[in-house]
């Protein structure tokens, strides 16, 4: 039996709710609401810019999901959700937003008309688990900040990330950041619209995710997306499996530079003679780890060994 609602996670769903120009005003009340602007400064207006090349890695093509818009005041947008916690993600999220940032001028343009870009990541995993008694809520805000006395400035380059796995609020969300936190995690498990999403945006959202209003083809679509997710899902759980029963069996530094091999031969990559003697040589055990993470993203084989 089909679920009531399709989950906004996938890369389908997410891209209908917030990507279109039909539901344009569910991403500025989504960004309003992440961005916690007050009444005099929210966004009322926004243009959708065409999405740039996916991940040019087929493999996680489904893991990462970005819409791009820009405000009335030039501001530009971000928004991506991300489910999967790969290798290098902090650093693929600062150069999307950077790239985002310098892509703005064209030959002849002046530095005074690049605008501010900000990234929004709605992510699937704890990006900061909470480890060495530090704490990042849920909803956490970056920016740049001197290191002295405190002062925040450089501004152009913003981040915000919604942590859902750090919702725990259970079925009574109470503000609207817990409410579109409940959103995203349990849009799929509901059977009926319960009372905390019971006003818009929150119902707006439901709608456009409502499984009846999909046609054949939209259904068909939401399926092979959900589909290639868990397949992506599964290559990360099995190269890193593999990376462990290696190691038992035939030591652990041996088993991950075997595993490093294995996924890179699986994506149709080869190592040159140099970086195989890299490989080989290499006997520390964060490092091949490391490494066992970039093979199922890099581009290259070198660039697998960075």
């Amino acid at each position: 039996m089909r679920p009531l609602f399709a989950d906004p996670k996938t890369d389908f769903v997410f891209k209908k709710i917030f990507g279109s120009e039909e539901h344009k005003p569910l991403l500025i009340a989504l960004l309003n609401d992440l961005l916690e602007l007050d009444a005099a400064h929210r966004i009322a207006t926004a243009e959708l810019l065409s999405a740039e090349q996916r991940p040019k890695v087929a493999e996680l093509k489904h893991s990462i999901v970005d819409v791009k818009c820009i405000d009335a005041q030039g501001t530009r947008y971000v928004v991506e959700m991300q489910v999967l916690n790969v290798e290098g993600f902090e650093k693929r999220v600062v150069y999307n937003v950077a790239k985002a940032y310098t892509g703005q001028l064209d030959a002849g343009q002046q530095y005074p008309e690049l605008n501010d870009v900000i990234g929004v990541t709605i992510c699937d995993f704890e990006l900061w688990p909470g480890r060495d008694g530090t704490h990042v809520p849920m909803l956490s805000r970056w920016r740049m900040q001197e290191q002295h006395g405190g002062a925040r400035g450089l501004g152009q380059l913003q981040f915000v990330f919604l942590e859902l796995p750090k919702y725990d609020a259970g079925e009574t969300p109470r503000t609207t950041i817990e409410k579109w936190a409940f959103f995203f995690r349990e849009a799929s498990n509901l059977r009926v619209v319960p009372e905390a999403l019971a006003e818009e945006p929150f119902t707006g959202a439901l709608e456009v995710a409502r499984v009846a209003r999909f046609t054949d083809e939209e259904w068909d679509a939401y399926i092979r997306a959900g589909i290639a997710l868990q397949d992506e899902r599964g290559a990360l759980s099995l190269a890193r499996s593999e990376g462990r029963s290696e190691g038992r069996r035939e030591g652990q530094e041996e088993g991950l530079r075997a595993a490093v091999r294995r996924v890179l031969a699986r994506r149709g990559l080869t190592l040159a003679a140099e970086a195989e003697a890299q490989l080989a040589a290499c006997t520390d055990l964060g490092t091949l780890e490391r490494w066992l993470d970039q093979a199922l993203t890099a581009a290259t084989a070198a660039e697998a060994l960075r």
